[in-house]
C-alpha cells in the first residue's frame, strides 16, 4: 500500500476483523478467521505511518495480524501469544496517542519476540521444558529500547530446543513449518520468527544469531534478515551460547523496516536516499567462489548467478576474489569456541536471570536430541569438549587471525561487500537433519545449511539476507551480503539498492 486512498479503502475489509481475533492461537476454532491481506501485507513503516495518520487504529491493525496467526496456526511459529493481551496493548496505544502525547518511532507495532530473548511479561523458555514456565524479571535491553520506542511484545516465538540448530523441529514444543511449505523446514534456530515474517503475522520479528540463526531462517522463509556487526545491537538478557558470537537482531519483510529498527536500537539515523538503486553505479561487490559457491543446488546457483547479472547491469562492479584459508580456519574456530562456551555462558545467564534452577537441571530435561549433542560435546567430562587450554588458544590467537583475514579481504581488494548464497539449497523436509540428498549424493545436512554462514558469524561482520527468487519447487532462495565490520550504514544502504532491483518474492498461499 503507498497511498493513502488505498490504505483507506481496506479499512472497511478490516472490521470483522477484531470481533475474531481473540481467539487467535488457542486452536478451539477450526475456521480461519476472516483476514484482510492487503493490512497483513503492509510492511512495518507503512502500517506504523498509516496508524500516525490515524487511517487505521492499532487496534484494527493489531486485530488483522492476529487473524492472520488464527489461520496459519498450523505452522507452530509461536509458543505463547496471548491475544487479548496483546489487543489489549494495542488499545492502551491507541489511547496514548489520541491525547496528543508524544509517541515512539515503533507506537503501537507489535513484534514477535525469540524464545531465548527475555520479556518481563511472556516466559523465556530456550525452547526447552526446564525454563517453559520461566518469568524474567525485567525486559532484555534490546527490549527496553524498543518497548521505549513505541513497540508492543506481540508474544514468544518458537525456536530450536536451546538455539542448538538449524531445522527449528522442537521435540519439546512441535516442529516450526515453513510457511512456503509446511512439510518442509524453516530454518533454525529462529525459525518461529522467520515463518511468522513470512507468514505475514507480523512484519518485523526478533531474532537472534550465533551461527546462522537469524540468516538461515530469513533465507528459508524469503524474508529479510540482518545480522548487524558484532555487539552493534545489546546482547544482555538472551539465552547464550557463546558472547563472542551471539548476536541479536531482525527479521521483516523490507530493507527500510531493517533500517527503521537499526536507527530505534542505535539511534544512528540514516541519511536520506533518493535514488536507491545509484548507490550499485561503482559499488564493488566480491565473490569468493572457490569456497561459497562450490556444490550448489541447481536452483540456489541458478538464482544467485542471475541476481550477480541483474547487479551488475545495474552497475555494480562483480570482483572474483577468493577469501584465503577461510575453509580451515572455520574448521578450526567455530564450534570448538561455541562448544566450550556454551555451558558456562549459559550457567552465567540462569544465575544473573533469577531462573532458580543449574545449568544441570536444564541438561536433565532436554529432549532426547538435544541430549545426546550435549552428551557428546557440551556438558563437563564430555568427549569432544575442547580443554580450557584449546579454548584459549582459539579465542586468544586464530580467532584473531580469522578477523583480520576477513578485514583484508574487504580492504586489498576495495570491495564494498560481498555476496554468497546463504545455504547451500532450499528448505528440506522436517525430520532430514542428518544428511540430505544434493545432486545426487547423501550430504551433511549441517555442512549445506551452515557452511556458508559460519565465517560472517565467526568473524563478527555483518550479514544481510535478500530473498532472490523461488527455485522450480516454490521455495525461496536468498543470497546473503556480507560487509566488513562497522560499515552497517553503508550495507543497509546497499541492502535497499540490491532490495529495489530484485523485486519480492511472492507472498506464500497458506491459511
Amino acid at each position: 500500500m503507498n497511498n493513502k486512498t488505498s490504505r483507506r479503502e481496506f479499512i472497511a475489509m478490516t472490521a470483522a476483523v477484531a470481533s475474531t481475533a481473540a481467539g487467535c492461537g488457542n486452536g478451539d476454532d477450526q475456521e480461519a478467521a476472516p483476514m484482510n491481506t492487503d493490512m497483513t501485507d503492509l510492511t512495518a513503516t507503512e502500517a506504523l505511518q498509516a496508524m500516525r495518520d490515524a487511517e487505521i487504529s492499532a487496534e484494527e491493525y493489531t486485530a488483522s495480524l492476529l487473524a492472520r496467526c488464527d489461520a496459519t496456526e498450523s505452522l507452530n511459529a509461536w509458543r505463547v501469544l496471548d491475544p487479548e493481551k496483546v489487543l489489549e496493548a494495542a488499545r492502551a496505544a491507541d489511547r496514548h496517542l489520541a491525547s496528543g502525547q508524544t509517541v515512539g518511532p515503533l507506537h503501537g507495532l507489535p513484534l514477535p519476540v525469540k524464545d531465548s530473548v527475555n520479556t518481563s511479561e511472556y516466559p523465556t523458555s530456550a525452547g526447552t521444558r526446564a525454563l517453559e514456565h520461566f518469568q524474567p524479571a525485567e525486559d532484555a535491553e534490546l527490549i527496553k529500547r524498543l518497548k521505549a520506542a513505541g513497540a508492543i511484545v506481540m508474544g514468544k516465538t518458537n525456536i530450536h530446543e536451546m538455539s542448538f540448530g538449524w531445522t527449528s523441529n522442537n521435540l519439546a514444543f512441535g516442529a516450526v513449518r515453513n510457511p512456503y511449505n509446511p512439510d518442509r523446514i524453516p530454518g533454525g534456530s529462529s525459525g518461529g520468527t522467520g515463518a511468522a515474517i513470512g507468514a505475514r503475522m507480523a512484519p518485523l520479528g526478533i531474532a537472534e544469531d550465533t551461527q546462522g540463526s537469524i540468516r538461515v531462517p530469513a533465507a528459508l522463509c524469503g524474508v529479510y534478515g540482518y545480522r548487524p556487526t558484532q555487539n552493534r545491537y545489546p546482547n544482555g538478557g538472551v539465552t547464550p551460547i557463546t558472547p563472542i558470537f551471539d548476536q541479536v537482531g531482525p527479521h521483516a519483510r523490507s530493507v527500510t523496516d531493517l533500517i527503521l529498527f537499526d536507527e530505534v536500537i542505535t539511534g544512528e539515523a540514516f541519511p536520506a536516499v533518493s535514488d536507491p538503486v545509484a548507490i550499485l553505479e561503482g559499488a564493488r561487490i566480491g565473490i569468493s567462489r572457490d569456497f561459497y559457491f562450490n556444490n550448489l543446488h541447481p536452483d540456489v546457483e541458478r538464482i544467485t548467478n542471475e541476481s550477480l547479472e541483474i547487479l551488475a547491469n545495474a552497475g555494480a562492479t562483480i570482483v572474483e576474489a577468493n577469501v584465503p584459508n577461510v575453509r580451515e580456519l572455520v574448521a578450526e574456530i567455530t564450534d570448538p569456541v561455541q562448544i566450550y562456551h556454551l555451558l558456562p555462558s549459559f550457567s552465567r545467564y540462569l544465575e544473573e536471570s533469577g531462573a532458580g534452577i543449574s545449568f544441570d537441571d536444564v541438561v536433565a530435561q532436554l529432549s532426547d536430541d538435544i541430549a545426546e549433542a550435549f552428551a557428546e560435546y557440551v556438558v563437563a567430562g564430555a568427549p569432544m569438549r575442547p580443554s580450557d587450554k584449546e579454548f584459549a588458544r582459539l579465542r586468544d590467537e586464530r580467532l584473531p587471525v580469522f578477523r583480520q583475514t576477513m578485514t583484508d579481504y574487504f580492504a586489498n581488494n576495495r570491495l564494498d561487500g560481498m555476496i554468497l548464497p546463504c545455504t547451500q539449497m532450499a528448505a528440506t523436509p522436517v525430520g532430514q537433519d542428518v544428511e540430505v540428498e544434493l545432486n545426487g549424493e547423501m550430504v551433511s545436512f549441517q555442512g549445506v545449511m551452515g557452511r556458508n554462514i559460519a565465517p560472517g558469524s565467526t568473524s563478527g561482520i555483518l550479514g544481510l539476507v535478500v530473498p532472490a527468487g523461488l527455485g522450480s519447487d516454490g521455495l525461496p532462495v536468498s543470497i546473503e551480503l556480507d560487509g566488513p565490520a562497522g560499515s552497517d550504514v553503508k550495507m543497509l544502504q546497499l541492502g535497499l539498492a540490491i532490495e529495489q532491483v530484485l523485486g519480492h518474492l511472492p507472498p506464500p498461499r497458506i491459511g
